[in-house]
């Protein structure tokens, strides 16, 4: 049924597209229209000390303030991560900033973390039915210094402990001025010891230890790799989500959109963030988990991020080209490979 929506849908422009489409599945679900999919029997994972039902879920970038929960959930993913979340709300940066580059199976995004406040995504997420593996993305305010950007964090760790499956540090979007300047080695290893230390209290608070992953970026040479993965394994980070999407432009020049400031995601960042994701696990030893993302276009990508030292991947520019059929066929090529 995609194949035959998705003209429909590239008729408009990127950003309003993603919103009807957010909003039919919404409507589809509620009518229960289609049953939910289920994964194959033999397809759980236990990663973070949280049991997944299948390894393959969806990115964060594509629901930002968790009001699609259930309607994604029923495509089939293993897990659900909303987000990116802020403390305040924010209205990201003007229109337009979506651009398909179709000729590479491409996006360009300079969003800006457009979403609703944290307390509005909490609300919605305590309205969702969804029982499954749930992970929250949170970031800073734009007009936050950097120098006070941990207090954002807490905030924001603070409002979505008791709710989330898993909380990811977002440090690495390249559309919020400076923030990949907290993958600098002295910033991020403060930032991680204060959120370490809140994430410690709020154990004791709750009775119960919710992981922490960090996202980074694939524009990172070897050095800060390593770098990034000393500091993970000293405060106690329970993942890493490689990668986001990248400033760079490699293959495709010249294409209509191509030129477009932003962070590129889609078939281009494959092997981009295929070789993060391998130097991370060489860095980091093949126990520690590694969330797979950027460039999963077909079940074959799947695997090769896996056998890069992915445990799990997720997805989202994939299903802008690609449709729900593409959950179905990352889970089944992941559990084949069992």
């Amino acid at each position: 049924m995609y194949s035959l929506l998705r003209p429909l849908l590239f008729a408009l422009d990127a950003e309003t597209a993603h919103h009807v489409t957010l909003a039919s599945l919404k409507a589809l679900r509620n009518l229960r229209l289609p049953p939910a999919a289920t994964a194959p029997a033999g397809c759980e994972r236990s990663i973070m000390g949280v049991r997944f039902s299948n390894p393959v879920g969806l990115a964060a970038g594509l629901d930002k303030n968790a009001e699609y929960i259930d309607a994604l959930a029923a495509l089939g993913f293993g897990f659900i991560e909303v987000g990116t979340v802020t403390p305040r709300p924010q209205p990201g940066n003007p229109r337009p900033r979506l651009f398909r580059v179709e000729q590479a199976q491409a996006v360009i995004n300079r969003m800006g973390f457009n979403n609703e406040g944290v307390d509005r995504l909490v609300e919605n997420v305590r309205r969702a039915r969804f029982r499954g593996v749930l992970g929250i993305n949170i970031g800073k305010n734009f007009d936050t210094p950097l120098e006070r950007a941990a207090e954002d964090y807490v905030q924001c760790l603070r409002r979505v402990y008791p709710l989330a499956s898993y909380v990811t540090v977002n440090i690495s979007s390249p559309n919020t001025p400076e923030l990949r300047r907290l993958q600098d080695s002295a910033s991020l290893d403060a930032l991680l010891g204060t959120i370490s230390e809140e994430r410690q209290r709020l154990a004791d608070t709750h009775g119960r230890r919710v992981p922490l992953a960090v996202k980074i970026a694939p524009d990172l040479d070897g050095a800060q790799v390593g770098a990034i993965a000393e500091l993970l394994h000293r405060h106690g980070i329970d993942a890493v989500i490689a990668t986001n999407t990248t400033t760079a432009r490699d293959g495709i020049a010249g294409m209509p959109h191509g030129d477009e400031s932003g962070g590129l995601s889609g078939a281009p960042l494959a092997e981009r963030a295929g070789g993060i994701v391998r130097q991370l696990s060489q860095a980091l030893g093949h126990a520690f988990p590694i969330i797979g993302v950027g460039g999963i276009m077909s079940g074959a990508d799947a695997r090769k991020r896996v056998a890069a030292g992915a445990s799990l991947v997720q997805l989202y520019t994939g299903l802008i080209y690609h449709g729900p059929a593409l959950v179905r066929e990352c889970i089944g090529a992941l559990c084949r490979a069992d």
